[in-house]
């Protein structure tokens, strides 16, 4: 071990010692709380409705003087089937539908200022993004006075709900409760120069079918009472716990730092509790090691411990273990990547059986996943939805919740940072190539799983647009998949160190902050010293694809003179084979290699040569015509070539196309075909044919 080595880890050791929530860094240590909701309420398990009240202070950010204040009412997208939410979606998610009984919605039944001045009449319904005067998501309410730059307010708010049938995020199934988007929810006033802004102004869009939510950090102190046989679980610590007289429990809840609040009730839940260690669960060789890709002293890399609390469905109780496993290795990751996760709690929820709309989600210190009886077994355990999913939503604590990037307008910040970060841990964790599915020899990794959704034909939408303005289905690919990919192949452009640097300076400068796009570029623009406009104006901005192929390969011994020729002024008839020897041109191959951009995208590219007898030979090509010709004259044979061999341009639509050999290979094919005859050997053994 080198000197410098053992004194990083000495180091770290001594950090560890000391006391992780001590250390300094760049990480800031605590949001500026523009919001802080102090929040009752109960809910009748009977009626499925909720009864609240709420005081809520507002401090402007800006240099203006502000009217009016605007409000989420998310629960009105199940109001009716006239909502946006509801045009949009045709009343379904992800395969889920509404069921006839399972509307739901929200009413503020009074509004006050803290010195006692209604509001209540003043609320109008507003829809800003479709003028749909059905929806009602989205609520203005003038102030009798303007709040002053850096001045506060506070109002009191009183409101009912009735949540829906769970089917989209939120609410019941028999007993079972996902209490989300819930309460009367700010929207944000951005200052001018703000994401881009020219004029400070209230962002708070309607609810729609494709986008999640967007809000301002502060404090939440929640107290909410259930039925006594429930159990509980919310965003942050709780702080307090009451058995009253009426057979109900209240708890209190509080988190800081945060910009939103879920909660949930069951009275089946199992609770499995652990400890994700700071200590126990990295090594110091892991903290060293990352300390050194990142350019980061140790102590900026440390960690600190979490608490987890898995709810989960007693018929899943065998995957239990397999929830705290990948909350861990999320923990640890993301946390190393890009700085510790700054909350002492993670709540992970196992929906109920006919609850799946509410799985695979994400809230501050709270996240829900998804299993299913078969699961617990042999080989389907291999498959790994749960960890992917568990993985997924953790990584939400970090773009969208730590990271506050406006999901409605620039998903991609969100979803793609999140599903290109978690396919990493998920190759780390379980295997690069088979992190997704391993099983009866078949595997599939995450890189090739978001393969899965690209092609030729994907060029109808960009990546940087409003997420409700993208057509019907093609959502998830520009959001999640596309945006994976081409930070992975960015990551590839530039090498792994300085990919690392670039995001966790994107996630340090922007941590509790709101960014956009611009941002993110000047980061990647700034850590690598390149102007990678070229890039991000192709793939982000525009619609086309990448595509490079090798269109056709030939190697042929070379043709020389045929016929009559003159040798010392005689003219004689020859044959190829006494020419070939005459040139000395015997034994040498003509070789034309044809390569193809068949889309748009422009990428430096490698091409790689491989002749008889010889090793691989490579060059660069910058990729800009729409073809290369290689041609060459040796004396051995082309064997095969091939564009991006190997395959960093992961965003590239069809890797089918990127290589031919002269000659077919038989051994490719075989091999092929030697694995899906195991794969059905093994199904058909399976299921007892």
């Amino acid at each position: 071990m080198r000197a410098s080595r053992l004194r990083t880890l000495v180091i770290g050791v001594v950090c560890v010692l000391a006391g992780t929530t001590t250390l300094a860094d760049r990480l800031p240590p605590s949001s500026t709380h523009v919001v802080d909701y102090t929040i009752t309420t109960s809910l009748d398990a009977v009626a499925r409705t909720l009864k609240g009240q709420q005081r809520l202070t507002w401090r402007n950010p800006s240099a203006d003087a502000v009217g009016d204040l605007w409000f989420h009412l998310y629960l009105n997208a199940f109001k009716h089937s006239r909502s946006t939410f509801f045009k949009e979606s045709g009343g379904q998610l992800r395969g889920d539908y509404m069921p006839e009984d399972g509307w739901g919605w929200i009413d503020i039944t009074s509004m006050t200022t803290a010195d006692g001045i209604d509001l209540t009449r003043a609320i109008a319904f507003v829809s800003p993004d479709d003028g749909n005067a059905d929806d009602q998501t989205v609520v203005r309410v003038p102030l009798p006075a303007p709040v002053a730059p850096g001045g506060e307010i506070t109002l009191d708010v009183t409101f009912e709900a009735k949540l829906p049938r769970v089917f989209a995020r939120t609410g019941y199934s028999n007993d079972f409760y996902l209490v989300a988007q819930w309460f009367p929810k700010l929207g944000v006033y951005e200052p001018a120069g703000m994401r881009g802004r020219e004029t400070g102004g209230w962002n708070c869009h309607q609810f729609h079918a494709n986008t999640e939510f967007y809000a301002d950090y502060g404090r939440f102190d929640v107290t909410f009472s259930v039925p006594s046989s429930f159990v509980v679980g919310a965003t942050g610590e709780r702080v307090g716990e009451t058995k009253n007289a009426d057979g109900t429990t209240t708890y209190r809840y509080v988190q800081a730092d945060v910009h939103d609040f879920v909660w949930t009730a069951d009275p089946n839940y199992v609770v499995r509790e652990a400890t994700f260690s700071a200590t126990g669960d990295v090594s110091m060789q892991e903290y060293a090691d990352v300390a050194r890709l990142l350019d980061r002293p140790v102590d900026e890399v440390m960690l600190s411990d979490v608490a987890i609390r898995v709810l989960v469905q007693p018929r899943h109780v065998a995957q239990a273990q397999r929830y705290v496993d990948a909350a861990k290795l999320a923990i640890k990751w993301f946390g190393l990547w890009y700085g510790r996760y700054p909350y002492k709690t993670l709540t992970v929820v196992d929906p109920a059986p006919g609850a799946g709309g509410a799985g695979g989600m994400e809230y501050p210190t709270f996240i829900t996943g998804g299993t299913s009886v078969v699961s617990n077994r042999w080989p389907l355990d291999r498959l790994r939805l749960l960890e992917e999913v568990t993985v997924h939503e953790f990584g939400h604590q970090f773009w969208y919740g730590l990271v506050g990037n406006n999901e409605f307008e620039e998903a991609w910040l969100d979803e793609g940072f999140n599903s290109y970060s978690t396919g990493k841990v998920m190759d780390l964790g379980y295997g690069e190539g088979r992190s997704a599915v391993d099983v009866f020899g078949f595997r599939l990794g995450a890189l090739a799983t978001a393969r899965l959704s690209n092609g030729p034909t994907m060029t109808f939408e960009r990546v940087r647009q409003p997420a409700w303005t993208f057509a019907t289905g093609s959502y998830g690919f520009y959001a999640y998949q596309k945006p994976q990919l081409l930070l992975a192949t960015l990551e590839r452009y530039l090498g792994a160190e300085t990919m690392a640097r670039v995001m966790r300076t994107y996630h340090e400068r922007w941590r509790f902050r709101h960014p956009n796009t611009d941002d993110f570029y000047a980061v990647a623009e700034e850590v690598s010293g390149q102007d990678l406009s070229w890039y991000f104006d192709q793939v982000v901005e525009a619609t086309d694809v990448l595509d490079y192929s090798v269109s056709s390969v030939t190697s042929a011994r070379v043709k020389t003179r045929r016929g009559f020729t003159e040798r010392e002024g005689q003219r004689s008839l020859v044959k190829e084979v006494e020419a070939r020897r005459l040139d000395g041109d015997e034994g040498q191959y003509e070789t034309v290699v044809m390569i193809k951009r068949l889309g748009g995208v422009v990428m430096p590219v490698q091409i790689a040569l491989k002749f008889a007898g010889r090793e691989v030979e490579r060059q660069t090509w910058d990729g800009r015509d729409r073809y290369k010709r290689i041609t060459v004259t040796r004396p051995e044979r082309l064997e095969w070539a091939a564009v991006d061999p190997d395959h960093a341009l992961v965003l590239d639509v069809n890797w089918t196309n990127n290589s031919r050999r002269v000659l077919p290979d038989r051994r490719a094919a075989f091999k092929w075909s030697a694995r899906w005859t195991f794969l059905v050997q093994q199904l058909v053994a399976f299921v007892g044919f």
